[in-house]
C-alpha cells in the first residue's frame, strides 16, 4: 500500500466543489507499480463514478486491474495520478486516521473468502465494525442481531463459522458489512467460493438490499454474475469501457465515460503480477 503521512489533513474544499449526484467520483485515475525495470500501469487513467444507489458490477479477467480499482474505491490504497471523491471529500485531502473512519462508516466489504474470526460467533463477527467504533455493547448487540435477522440468519446467533454452511458464513459476511449502515457495499467475488445454488441466494440478497436504496458496487471475473447488476462497466488492461445495462435496471452514472491515455498497456503477466501485489495489500489490510 502506497505510504502516507500522519499529517493533519489539509483544508477541505467548499462544499459547492462536491459533486452532490455521485457517492463516488474518479478522474483521470492511475496507478503504476514497478516490475524489474518497468512500470506497470495498473490503472492507466480512468474515469469512473457511482451514484447513490446504484447497483453497479466490475467485470474484468485476472490482471485487468480490477484488484486494484477495488482497493483504491475501499480506501486499502490511493492512487498515483487522477482525483478520487467519495462522499464529497477529495480523500488526497484526508489524514491516515479521517481516512480509516471515512472507510469504517462508508465502506462495507463483503469478500470470496468471507474472512470470518473463527473463534468469534456469528454475533460477535457482526458487531466487531460497531466495537471499533466505540458503540455501546447493548446497542451493537440489538443492532448485530437486527441484520443477522435481515440476511436470513435469526437463531444462528451463537454459531461459530465452523458451523455454518459456506452461504451461511457469506451471509454472516454480509450482515457484517451492513452493520454500520455504510453509503456502500463493496463486494469482491462474494459467491466464489460458493455452489450455483447458493450464489444465486446471495446474489438475490445483493439484488434485495439495492432495491431498498443500498449502493452496491460489486467486483468479478464472471460476465454472467456481472449482468445481475443495474449497470456493467467491463475492465482491461487498466482500462474502464463504456457502460453496460445490466439486468436490473437501466440507468447509467451522469459521469459515464471511458478513461484512458496515451500510455502502452502492460503485458498481461506484468499486471497479474501488479494485481497479486494488491491483492496482497488487502488481505494485509482486512486480516
Amino acid at each position: 500500500m502506497t505510504e502516507r503521512t500522519g499529517t493533519p489533513a489539509k483544508e477541505r474544499p467548499s462544499s459547492a466543489a462536491s459533486v452532490a449526484s455521485s457517492t463516488i467520483r474518479m478522474e483521470r485515475l492511475a496507478k503504476r507499480y514497478p516490475m524489474g525495470d518497468e512500470v506497470v500501469h495498473a490503472l492507466d487513467g480512468i474515469d469512473f463514478c457511482v451514484d447513490e444507489g446504484e447497483f453497479v458490477a466490475i467485470v474484468g479477467l485476472s490482471g485487468s486491474g480490477k484488484t486494484t480499482l477495488m482497493n483504491i474505491i475501499g480506501l486499502l490504497d490511493v492512487p498515483d495520478d487522477g482525483t478520487y471523491t467519495l462522499d464529497g471529500q477529495d480523500v488526497a485531502l484526508l489524514a491516515d486516521n479521517e481516512l480509516a473512519d471515512l472507510r469504517n462508516r462508508s465502506i462495507g466489504f463483503v469478500f470470496q473468502s468471507f474472512n470470518l474470526l473463527g473463534s468469534l460467533t456469528a454475533l460477535e463477527n457482526v458487531k466487531l465494525p460497531l466495537t471499533y467504533r466505540g458503540t455501546r455493547p447493548r446497542e451493537a448487540d440489538a443492532t448485530a442481531r437486527r441484520y443477522l435477522a435481515k440476511v436470513g440468519l435469526e437463531g444462528r446467533e451463537r454459531h461459530l463459522p465452523s458451523q455454518l454452511s459456506g452461504g451461511q458464513q457469506q451471509r454472516v459476511a454480509i450482515a457484517r458489512a451492513l452493520v454500520g449502515e455504510p453509503r456502500i457495499i463493496l463486494a469482491d467475488e462474494p459467491t466464489g467460493a460458493l455452489d450455483s445454488h447458493t450464489s444465486v441466494e446471495i446474489m438475490e440478497l445483493f439484488k434485495s438490499l439495492h432495491r431498498e436504496g443500498q449502493t452496491v458496487i460489486l467486483i468479478t471475473h464472471n460476465p454472467d454474475l456481472a449482468e445481475q447488476a443495474e449497470r456493467v462497466v467491463r475492465i482491461a488492461d487498466g482500462r474502464l469501457g463504456a457502460s453496460e445495462h445490466g439486468h436490473e435496471g437501466v440507468r447509467l452514472a451522469v459521469c459515464d465515460t471511458a478513461g484512458g491515455n496515451d500510455a502502452a498497456p502492460a503485458t498481461a503477466v506484468a499486471r497479474a503480477a501488479a494485481e497479486r501485489e494488491g491483492e496482497a495489500h488487502a488481505t494485509r489490510a482486512n486480516g
